[in-house]
């Protein structure tokens, strides 16, 4: 059995993992015009070639699934992919993008709570006091805006399929490892977007993508989703969803610093407010503790495995 390591290092993949997907903002925001399905199948398509690619390279070979295996991965494409981009664009037609980026950006107190009830621990004080600070400072950053219903709904599934892209990791990384679980959940992904695609935007829709959108797809393919993936999963499987999910409020700061040098503003008060907020749940949440053995007492019991608006919008 492995335990969750209290170390600063095994953090740095999900940081370097969640900057990357607070810089596809700008990227994404490319494709808004695009046939959505089936630029996502197209995406996680490319993606999947790499990450097969990128295991050779590492040494490594993705096993195949087996049993309830099956069902883990695909609910964790259906749900963490398929319904979390359907979720963003159907609930920005209902609410400000910040409304939908708030509550993704609460997804560090479901992990916080219901990650270590998975992999058989109990949640660790230290990350739950954390958790609300990060996203108390995450919603600064992402600010507020108007919503009706239907918006506060769309928001809230968003939050769940957020949640459920790494809940429904922990099971199989264990087995599969970061490289496995990110490989099968990409070619799970294409093939229901590649549906999804051909039924609602017809077999052709791929010809409608620009050059731009198509350099902004291979973008997301290769670093929001291949790299991305591998990074987040390896620091879940290691250091726990508890502390992991944490890392989530990087991803808007990484945002607001993309849309600076992109001359897209200067952060205004509330969002510079909102990162010193967030710096300071990271720091308190995740730093090792200094008393002996403190990291078990908190978060060493046996386990099992391991945007705006979007971890994996496209």
């Amino acid at each position: 059995m492995n335990t969750p390591s209290a170390s600063f290092a095994p953090l740095v993949p999900g940081m370097i993992g969640m900057a990357l997907v607070g810089s596809s903002v700008g990227v994404s925001q490319t494709l808004v015009d695009t046939p959505l399905f089936t630029a996502q199948a197209v995406r996680y398509a490319a993606a999947t070639a790499i990450l097969l690619l990128l295991a050779r390279l590492a040494g490594t070979r993705p096993v195949r699934p087996r049993g309830r295996e099956w069902l883990w991965l695909a609910g964790l494409a259906m749900t963490g992919l398929v319904l979390f981009n359907v979720a963003v664009v159907r609930g920005v037609a209902h609410a400000e993008p910040a409304v939908i980026a708030v509550a993704v950006a609460s997804v560090p107190v479901v992990l916080g709570i219901l990650g270590p009830l998975l992999e058989r621990r109990a949640p660790s004080r230290q990350v739950l006091l954390a958790a609300p600070v990060v996203v108390t400072g995450a919603a600064l950053v992402e600010g507020t805006g108007r919503t009706d219903a239907a918006g506060v709904a769309w928001a809230a599934l968003a939050l769940g399929c957020e949640a459920a892209f790494t809940l429904l990791a922990v099971p199989v990384l264990g087995r599969h490892t970061p490289w496995g679980v990110s490989v099968h959940a990409s070619w799970l992904g294409a093939v229901l977007f590649a549906v999804l695609g051909v039924t609602r935007e017809g077999p052709t829709a791929a010809a409608e993508l620009t050059g731009a959108q198509w350099a902004a797809v291979g973008y997301l393919a290769l670093l929001v989703t291949a790299v991305a993936f591998v990074l987040w999963y390896s620091t879940v499987r290691t250091v726990g969803t508890g502390r992991a999910g944490l890392l989530t409020g990087i991803a808007p700061l990484a945002a607001a610093a993309v849309g600076t040098v992109t001359g897209t503003g200067l952060p205004g008060p509330s969002v510079w407010l909102g990162i010193a907020v967030v710096t300071g749940g990271l720091v308190g949440g995740l730093r090792a503790s200094r008393a002996p053995g403190a990291a078990a007492s908190l978060d060493a019991a046996p386990r099992t495995a391991p945007s705006s608006t979007s971890t994996r919008s496209g």
